[in-house]
């Protein structure tokens, strides 16, 4: 369906529940098309092409709610969900935080966001299964230890996204997105799997699928005769991958539901010293191509840039309409909706702003440490700050990488992470909403043997 089309099917369903005694209503309608794809030593495993279409939909009776999903579009299927979803919205429970965004904050941003690109449609059904297949023919040619292949993959989708409220807001935007991965596996006296990829907004922006594939191949490789260490506390170096992972624990600990239900480690810090001063976090919602950018959140709250943390200090959480009221602040522009449930706190492209320094140079600064390129697990306490990940890497000694390390954990405090972030790289880049460059962290436990 064209934009207008769904921006019409959610402006009438607003209207539907209106007149069936809503006191305000708002709607989610999403259209997408989406393909993937699975090889293994050069056979398809499995093929998937799909197209689907549903809309959620919220109702508001005062302070009460209900929320109800469907993807039937008929207009007696909607009309039996106006019905019942205002019949739920009446028995529920009151809640004051309950309601649209204020009608003066909706908006939309106007400029190109770049996150729709024609030629992920574009690409034929051979086309996508070579992006698969040259990416493992390049893992399993780069060395003669790899000899296997966990397979390789290739996914794309294209949509529309539209949003209507009672308030008046109507809007839609496009989305599109392509990824190509490759898990091949080394043997050498042992076995060790590792893996690449690659993932855009536009196909032309995707790596070389032979590149993907060697730089698999070489995560593999570097893994082999792996060694567990003896316990100690080092400083830790986090690659760009793992170093995501610890941004995706700030965010968790800044959003608006952690805060008010005082269930995060930072509540009751805005405006106080919670990392180090080389420490800034922000949230856009404006970057080009970002796979966390759009017009407008799911609220109907333009688009914007919010800094969460500036130079160690905590200058916002980030919050929905909700979530804002809870806290007696204003919403952030974080609403984040699928077509079931009410609107959630989702990031837009949260990330930890990069340093001046190269990874080599971090690593050649460490005289005994440890690289850290995967994390398992999920020892991880918002509420407290304690940290407990399991870990394989690469050793660090005299500022050179020299053997792989695995089955070992490291242990800390987040808030003490934060503080003792000793550098970051300069390779920061974005390859889903939450990014972050290498990190240096000073002074953590590697428990070992």
């Amino acid at each position: 369906m064209a934009e207008k089309q769904l921006e019409q099917i959610a402006a009438e369903l607003v209207g539907r529940a209106m007149r069936a005694g809503a006191s305000a209503a708002d709607v989610v309608v999403r259209e997408a098309d989406e393909f993937s794809t699975v090889l293994r030593l050069g056979k398809i495993e499995s093929l998937k092409e799909a197209a689907s279409k549903a809309l959620g939909l919220r109702v508001l009776v005062g302070s009460r709610s209900a929320t109800s999903f469907s993807s039937d579009f008929s207009a007696a299927s909607l009309a039996r969900l106006v019905e019942r979803t205002v019949a739920m919205a009446k028995v529920t429970s009151e809640d004051p935080a309950s309601g649209l965004a204020p009608a003066e904050l909706l908006g939309r941003y106007e400029g190109d966001l770049a996150i729709f690109s024609p030629d992920v449609a574009e690409l034929t059904t051979d086309e996508r299964i070579q992006f698969a297949r040259r990416a493992e023919e390049a893992a399993l040619s780069a060395d003669p230890r790899i000899r296997n292949s966990e397979g390789a993959w290739f996914e794309a989708s294209w949509g529309t996204k539209a949003y209507a409220n009672s308030l008046g807001f109507v809007g839609s935007y496009r989305t599109s997105y392509c990824a190509v991965s490759v898990a091949p596996i080394a043997q050498n006296g042992g076995m060790q799997r590792d893996y690449w990829y690659s993932v855009a907004r536009r196909a032309a922006a995707l790596e070389e699928p032979e590149a993907v594939g060697r730089k698999a191949a070489e995560r593999a490789l570097r893994k082999l005769h792996a060694r567990k260490v003896s316990t100690c506390r080092v400083p830790v170096v986090f690659d760009p991958e793992t170093a995501r992972s610890l941004g995706g624990n700030i965010f968790e600990a800044v959003r608006g539901d952690a805060i008010y239900r005082s269930a995060s480690f930072l509540a009751g810090k805005l405006g106080q010293s919670v990392a180090g001063e080389n420490i800034t976090v922000l949230d856009d919602g404006l970057r080009p191509g970002g796979f966390g950018s759009r017009p407008f959140d799911d609220e109907g709250v333009p688009a914007s840039v919010t800094p969460v943390i500036e130079k160690g200090v905590l200058r916002s959480y980030l919050l929905n309409s909700y979530t804002a009221r809870k806290l007696d602040l204003k919403t952030t522009g974080n609403a984040s909706r699928g077509v079931a449930g009410p609107p959630s706190v989702g990031p837009k492209n949260f990330y930890l702003a990069a340093g001046q320094d190269s990874p080599e140079e971090i690593i050649r600064s460490v005289k005994n440490g440890f690289y850290v390129t995967d994390l398992i697990g999920f020892g991880v306490n918002i509420v407290t700050g304690d940290y407990s990940r399991g870990a394989s890497g690469l050793w660090i000694e005299n500022g050179e990488l020299t053997y792989p390390v695995e089955e070992v954990t490291i242990a800390g405090k987040l808030p003490e992470m934060l503080k003792g972030i000793e550098a970051l790289g300069s390779d920061l880049e974005f390859r889903s909403a939450l990014a972050a460059p290498t990190l240096l962290v000073g002074g953590l436990t590697v428990a070992g043997t």
